[in-house]
Order: C-alpha cells, then sequence, then structure tokens
C-alpha cells in the first residue's frame, strides 16, 4: 500500500519545501487551490481513474509481485510511482513552479542471495522530464515508465545500475474497490480517507537483468492505487499493509493504521474470493499480531516482519501467518524526501504477495 499505496510517504515534504520558496517570492498562499476532500459515494470510473488526478494532495501507483527464473529462482519486485501536488498558486505564470512533483521507487528482492537492489528518482513535472496522464495511466519519470496500453495490460521498464526490469503484467480479474465502492476510511474522521481500488492476480511475464546476466520471468503482480488530500489522522504513527495473492485466485487487502499511543487507530481491507464475491472488512475485522521482529542497523528501525493477521468474515474467523522471503527488505528513501519503510515479499498459506510497514524508526509525515 511502500506510498496506500501505495501511499503517503513524505513526498509532500520535499514539495513543499520547493513551494515554500516560490511562495516567499510573490505567491500568496491565498490564491493557491484548495485540495478536493475525499468522500463517500464516489464512483470509480474507468479507465479515466487509472489516470492522474492531479487536483489531489498525493497519490500513487503501486506495483509488487513475486517472479520466478526459469530455473525455478523467486525473486521480489516494487515499482512505485508517487505524485504529489505542492501548495504553489496555479497562476503563477513560471514555467518553473512546481505544480507537481513525481518519485519513483523500484527494488529487486533475491531470495538465493538475501539481497535487496533498490533504486529512486525524482522530478518536477513538465521540461521532457516527468509526466502523469490524465484520463489512463501513463506515468514517467525520464525513462522509468509505467503505463497501460490499449489492450488492457500494464508495462513497465526501469533501467538502474544494478538491476533493470522489462515486465508485462496482464489482468486476471476486474478492479477490486476498496472501502465502501473505492472510499477506503484511513481514520477516525469522515475525510481521512483515500479513493482506493486494486488490481490484483496481475499475470507478469518478462525479464530482470542483474548486471549483464538477463533471464526471462513469470509471476504474479498485485498493483494498488489510492489518491488522497488528507490519509494520515495526526495521532497515526504509520501503518502495517499487506496484499496478497492466493493460489486459488482469491485475493486479501488488509491493513492497520498505527497509534502514536500504541494499539490500532484504524483498520480494514477487502477479501475477493476466487468465485468472484467480496467481503468489506472494517475497524473489527481485521488484526495484526507480530511474530518476530528484524531490527535494522542502518536506521535503528524494529520492524515485525513476521505476522499473523486474522480477518473475521460472516463465515468465521481466518488466520493467517505472513512469512518473509528474507528480513532485511528495508528502503531508506531519505535521499529523495521520501520515509525509511520497510517493503517485503512474504509468503503464507495458500499464496504470496507484499507486506509493507512504515513509521518504525520515526513517525510518518505526510
Amino acid at each position: 500500500m511502500q506510498w496506500a499505496t501505495p501511499f503517503w510517504r513524505r513526498a509532500a515534504v520535499l514539495a513543499a519545501m520547493l513551494a515554500g520558496l516560490l511562495l516567499g517570492a510573490g505567491a500568496g498562499a491565498a490564491a493557491v487551490a484548495p485540495y478536493p476532500v475525499v468522500r463517500p459515494g464516489m464512483v470509480l470510473r474507468f479507465p479515466a481513474d487509472h489516470g492522474a488526478h492531479p487536483a489531489f494532495r498525493t497519490e500513487w501507483w503501486y506495483v509488487t509481485g513475486w517472479l520466478k527464473t526459469a530455473d525455478g529462482h523467486d525473486l521480489g519486485f516494487q515499482v512505485t510511482f508517487f505524485r504529489t501536488r505542492p501548495p504553489v498558486d496555479l497562476a503563477n505564470p513560471s514555467r518553473f513552479a512546481p505544480r507537481q512533483v513525481l518519485f519513483a521507487h523500484v527494488a529487486l528482492s533475491d531470495a538465493g542471495s538475501a539481497a535487496l537492489l533498490h533504486g529512486e528518482r525524482t522530478a518536477r513535472q513538465g521540461f521532457g522530464l516527468a509526466n502523469a496522464r490524465v484520463g489512463d495511466a501513463d506515468v514517467a519519470i525520464r525513462d522509468w515508465r509505467l503505463q497501460r496500453t490499449a489492450n488492457g495490460q500494464w508495462q513497465t521498464r526501469i533501467a538502474t545500475d544494478g538491476f533493470a526490469l522489462t515486465l508485462d503484467m496482464q489482468p486476471t480479474q476486474p478492479p477490486l474497490p476498496q472501502g465502501a465502492g473505492g472510499y477506503s476510511r484511513k481514520g477516525p474522521l469522515p475525510e481521512q480517507a483515500s479513493y482506493y481500488y486494486s488490481i490484483p492476480q496481475l499475470r507478469v511475464s518478462g525479464s530482470v537483468r542483474r548486471g549483464n546476466a538477463t533471464v526471462a520471468v513469470t509471476g504474479t503482480a498485485w498493483l494498488d492505487r489510492e489518491w488522497s488530500s488528507q490519509y494520515l489522522a495526526p495521532d497515526a504513527q504509520g501503518w502495517d499493509w499487506t496484499g496478497i495473492n492466493f493460489d486459488d485466485g482469491s485475493a486479501l487487502m488488509a491493513f492497520r493504521m498505527r497509534a502514536k499511543a500504541g494499539g490500532t487507530l484504524w483498520a480494514g481491507g477487502a477479501l475477493r474470493r476466487a468465485d468472484g464475491t467480496m467481503t468489506v472488512l472494517g475497524p473489527g475485522d481485521v488484526t495484526f499480531r507480530p511474530l518476530a521482529t528484524w531490527r535494522s542497523a542502518a536506521t535503528g528501525g524494529v520492524y515485525p516482519v513476521r505476522q499473523e493477521i486474522s480477518i473475521r468474515t460472516p463465515a468465521g474467523v481466518t488466520r493467517w501467518t505472513l512469512d518473509p522471503m528474507f528480513a532485511a527488505q528495508e528502503i531508506d528513501s531519505r535521499r529523495s524526501g521520501l520515509p525509511v519503510y520497510w517493503e517485503g515479499a512474504v509468503r503464507t498459506r495458500g499464496g504470496r504477495g507484499y507486506l509493507e510497514l512504515t513509521g518504525y524508526d520515526r513517525p510518518l509525515t505526510m
């Protein structure tokens, strides 16, 4: 969910710094367009909602998944693009005004070597450097790109110094609206929410390059789309999130927002079964229970990387244990103005997915 997504995720910090310079130079705060409020009753519309929503404060396109090489080697991957609108006067005529700022994170988890490779980029929209298309999904920072093609397939092309991803992702199921038809509460107040849908069970094919070696891969991925103007409640510390693709075709998204004072501030999710029936999960239906932690020597963050998730539905309570591919899947993205967080490939009974943990080194700030 690494901005739920999925930011969040301190994109606004760098953007606000840039905006502050402009506001101090004469762009009055009173002329800044207000951010739209997320409210219930919105109807998701496609393909438009695959594309950018530039009036909102922040949004993300968040893809995570498991890949397998021809010789059976497991890899996990993350490709995330974040967009934020700084509080800049929209009437400012300067071409340098940062009306939209884009961030991107990519990561590759290697089960064999227990190594995580990570890359990141930041750019303001325009000047041929970065863009988030309105109307359908096509977001890019220079040659890093995630887009939805005319035939409905999602594609990503990413190349860093250490690795490259060339992946085609074919939907096998319709989008999964989260919350009440896409309105997903994140806190006690109704406006502490996002518009949110997922596309689970993406069928992946393509290639991965590490160093000079390129290998063909296949796998399954999960895509999260969220946009919001007020994602975190002031007393929220961070969140735990998971998206699981099960082998039988079912899918589970579950999250909890953790309170600074301890405990769970809010929780929710959705379970879609293999036959397409769906259960919306509320705050009393989702429980995360830490089973084992890992301490980062680099940042000091202590993460509950092995967890039990309990889901209550009308059929009863079901529990799954999430086991990480390996413990050291922390991403330190402070250089690009985003936070430290843990974004890791996990296994569970009958499925695989990702677990995201934020706010464990310090309270998360958006």
